[in-house]
């Protein structure tokens, strides 16, 4: 029997993932530390028999299904450029990869594929869930009547029978939020906070973070809101409109999704360009021009592209080598830049 990753993993003292992203030249890893893995496969006598497994997935026709809910959206363009890349290393081992992309967040369209993609017979799904009843049902069945697991990535559904979770931890984000926002107000004041959906984990588990951390350690600080733009900038314009006539004393927002350029519009039309301290989410869009303008102050950044990239190939390790994923959730890393840590040629 073949030496395997889980032996070289346990010989080297690191995780399987590790392993896997040493020996296929993939995903950030230490150069000594992948030199150092390949050193100790080649000693046990690793011999990866790649073409052995794509002929047997070719005879097996294995499929796996991917769901992108706001597909249109800037920060589900990078997720898309993950999936991608995913999509092509599976291929070359003769699987396929089926991508259906919603524009919009909707519990009807999500069943809809969750349905076509098991009339295609795939064998996993990877999908962006909302927190809706019928939807954490439809998980549940799909993992338990059909036996095709489930992988959730950017927006979770712990409380299914899922098999894990890829994405940004939402509470710790908007906690770093408020340690920003908090500092920037002087811990004092009011603060908007405007989110996407509320049936969107990731954005509302950035709310909750952000509410807690505020009451705990800014309580001279008054909350207004949640307001829900649904990720559209001409919503969330309209809303930080309402929001500076109920509120023309306003201090700061916070804004946990897609919408930057709406409420840098409300701002800008009530002339409060740099009074009104701003913190957003992600590095992508005009948001760094933004920062430039003076309309955002932090940009809480994550690794959209594993987001994309890593659900599939946990499906792919789980499918092909029944290789189980380590966690029951997966934590990309949380960067933070200001206008003077805008990379050089970014815009």
């Amino acid at each position: 029997m073949g030496v395997t990753i889980r032996q070289i993993a346990e010989a080297a003292g690191v995780s399987r993932g590790t392993v896997d992203r040493a020996l296929n030249n993939r995903g950030r890893i230490r150069p000594e530390v992948a030199e150092r893995i390949r050193a100790i496969a080649d000693e046990m006598g690793y011999k990866p028999n790649q073409l052995g497994r794509a002929l047997s997935m070719s005879r097996n026709n294995i499929k796996i299904g991917v769901i992108l809910q706001g597909a249109e959206t800037p920060f589900m363009k990078e997720v898309l450029k993950g999936i991608q890349e995913a999509c092509a290393e599976v291929d070359n081992l003769g699987g396929t990869v089926l991508v259906h992309k919603i524009e919009h967040q909707n519990a009807e369209d999500v069943i809809l594929a969750m349905e076509k993609m098991r009339m295609e017979e795939v064998r996993g799904i990877a999908m962006v869930p909302l927190d809706e009843e019928r939807v954490k049902r439809e998980i549940d069945r799909f993992v338990e009547e059909f036996r095709i697991p489930v992988v959730t990535f950017t927006s979770d559904v712990e409380d299914t029978k899922r098999l894990c979770f890829v994405g940004q931890n939402g509470v710790q984000c908007g906690r770093a939020a408020a340690g920003l926002m908090g500092e920037l107000t002087g811990g004092k004041g009011k603060v908007a906070v405007i989110s996407g959906y509320s049936t969107n984990t990731s954005l509302s588990s950035r709310v909750v973070g952000f509410c807690e951390e505020i009451a705990r350690k800014y309580p001279g600080i008054e909350i207004i809101g949640p307001e829900y733009c649904f990720e559209e900038n001409g919503r969330a314009r309209e809303i930080t409109e309402g929001i500076f006539k109920e509120v023309p004393d306003l201090d700061g927002i916070y804004l946990t999704s897609h919408g930057e350029e709406g409420v840098c519009e409300a701002i800008a039309g009530a002339g409060k360009a740099g009074q009104v301290k701003m913190v957003a989410n992600d590095f992508m869009g005009r948001n760094y021009e933004l920062m430039r303008e003076g309309f955002i102050h932090f940009l809480i950044g994550q690794d959209a592209r594993i987001q994309g990239y890593e659900p599939v190939m946990i499906l792919f390790r789980l499918l092909f080598n029944g290789e189980a994923p380590e966690r029951a959730k997966i934590f990309t890393e949380i960067y933070i830049r200001n206008e003077y840590t805008i990379p050089e040629g970014r815009h």
